[in-house]
């Protein structure tokens, strides 16, 4: 054994005391730590010869690497969806690490299931019916891609072929029809060789992401019987907007389409019970992505993927290999998912549902709502700015009233300035800013902070 391995090994428990400490002090300066450091690209080092054992790696980092990392875990990270950790998911997390599962199957360990266990709790915590079954996967792009495959074979079950089987080719042409899609669909179909083309956007409601169902049906209409797949929304990234979920899955009893509800972050407006309706429809849909690094505030990379035909799933999954076993009624991870090796994700999100259950992840989300309404009402009491949408939920979507083009500016200035990070986007043409709450460290005060540091960005 190499001799620094050996020496490590024997300061194995100082060593963890060491990282714990030394995480703790990160953990009790988020708050203040400069929320999105100056972008910059450092140049690779050479591979050390001999190394420098785990306490000399960890001074090299601290040093080298960790000054250039963003506070996304802390409570003013506004930008794209991203939540923090829970106090109990991180430990929840920490233990993956040293426990090292491969989820693979029931052969070797129960790691298995509690990933199910968990996944019949996200069921229940987002109240959906007992037919939905799921699996842990790396994100909402990847629980994407994974719920249109399955709807991929749905539609060769349709047609009377196998494309796990006969490949693309024997399926001929699939459409895909959305009102708002998010952009991982389209990478999804570029993935699952259907294509980006295969996308038709369906015109919204004015002034809305929302899709008008009526041209929705009349999309359909125009398929004249051909199997399609409908990407729905439960929650659109810009303005959270929701596809009226009910009135899309009641179009199957004159058209057929797999209904596939992208609803990353907008599932969890079932907690709220002035929001719940937004998701009424909700279990009624063949395939739901959540992305539970969001809402559910767990570490980095966590989403699950549900749907009504596991059979058609482990169809298109399968690994064929003695040493795996077969396929059978109740099939193990391995054929359910993209990934063969796969590390117990499950873990942090089963620890922070233990540790705070369906009430205590309802008040993060009624808070997250809460602070979204204040920093819009704050906003739209400034000169400076101008809302582009309702604040539906969790995020705030805004322009420079006087000349929206600088919007990337402001934006760079707020991240300068070390007190937020927004993003930049486009609605409607407009270029715009948004603010995305869904952490749980984030408080009124770190609204009224935000709020500042955008009049100063505004000039």
């Amino acid at each position: 054994m190499d001799p620094r391995l050996d020496d490590d090994l024997v300061q194995l428990p100082d060593l963890l005391k060491e990282t714990q400490e030394h995480a703790v002090r990160l953990l009790e300066g988020l708050a203040e730590r400069p929320v999105a450091p100056p972008p910059g690209r450092r140049e690779p080092v050479a591979l050390p010869e001999r190394g420098e054992g785990a306490r000399g790696a960890l001074e090299v980092f601290a040093r080298r690497w960790e000054p250039g990392f963003s506070a996304s875990a802390g409570p003013r990270y506004l930008g794209f969806v991203t939540g923090g950790s829970t106090p109990a998911a991180l430990a929840g997390d920490w233990l993956t690490g040293a426990l090292d599962q491969n989820v693979v199957g029931d052969l070797d360990s129960a790691a298995a299931g509690l990933e199910r266990e968990t996944v019949s709790w996200l069921r229940e915590l987002l109240g959906l019916p007992v037919a939905y079954e799921g699996a842990f996967v790396s994100g909402a792009t990847m629980s994407n891609v994974t719920g249109l495959a399955v709807a991929r074979e749905w539609i060769g079950e349709r047609r009377g072929v196998s494309v796990a089987e006969q490949g693309l080719a024997a399926l001929g042409p699939v459409r895909v029809l959305s009102g708002s899609p998010h952009s991982s669909i389209g990478k999804a179909l570029s993935v699952l060789g259907l294509g980006r083309s295969a996308l038709r956007r369906v015109e919204p409601l004015p002034g809305r992401e929302a899709v008008d169902v009526d041209r929705l049906a009349e999309a359909l209409r125009e398929l004249d019987g051909e199997p399609a797949i409908v990407v729905a929304n439960a929650g659109t990234v810009n303005t959270v907007d929701y596809d009226d979920l009910r009135a899309i899955a009641a179009l199957r009893e004159r058209h057929p389409f797999w209904l596939h509800v992208d609803a990353a972050f907008g599932a969890f407006a079932a907690l709220s019970p002035e929001h719940a309706h937004l998701v009424d429809g909700l279990g009624e849909a063949d395939s739901i992505c959540v992305d539970l690094h969001k809402w559910l505030n767990v570490p980095y990379d966590s989403a699950v993927q549900l749907t009504r035909r596991r059979d058609l799933q482990a169809r298109v999954f399968q690994n064929s290999a003695a040493y795996l076993g077969a396929v059978g009624d109740d099939p193990d991870f391995v054929h359910l998912t993209p990934e063969n090796s796969r590390r117990l994700r499950a873990l942090a999100a089963w620890f922070t549902l233990a540790a705070y259950g369906r009430e205590g992840h309802a008040e993060i989300v009624r808070r997250d709502v809460a602070l979204a309404a204040r920093l819009g009402e704050r906003l739209a009491a400034m000169p400076a700015y101008r809302l582009l949408a309702p604040v539906r939920l969790n995020v705030v979507c805004f322009t420079v009233a006087a000349d929206p083009s600088r919007a990337d500016e402001v934006a760079r200035a707020v991240a300068a300035s070390g007190e937020a990070f927004v993003t930049p986007t486009v609605y409607a043409g407009v270029p715009a800013l948004r603010a995305a709450f869904s952490n749980w460290r984030t408080t009124e005060a770190d609204v009224e902070r935000v709020a500042e540091a955008l009049a100063r960005a505004a000039g």
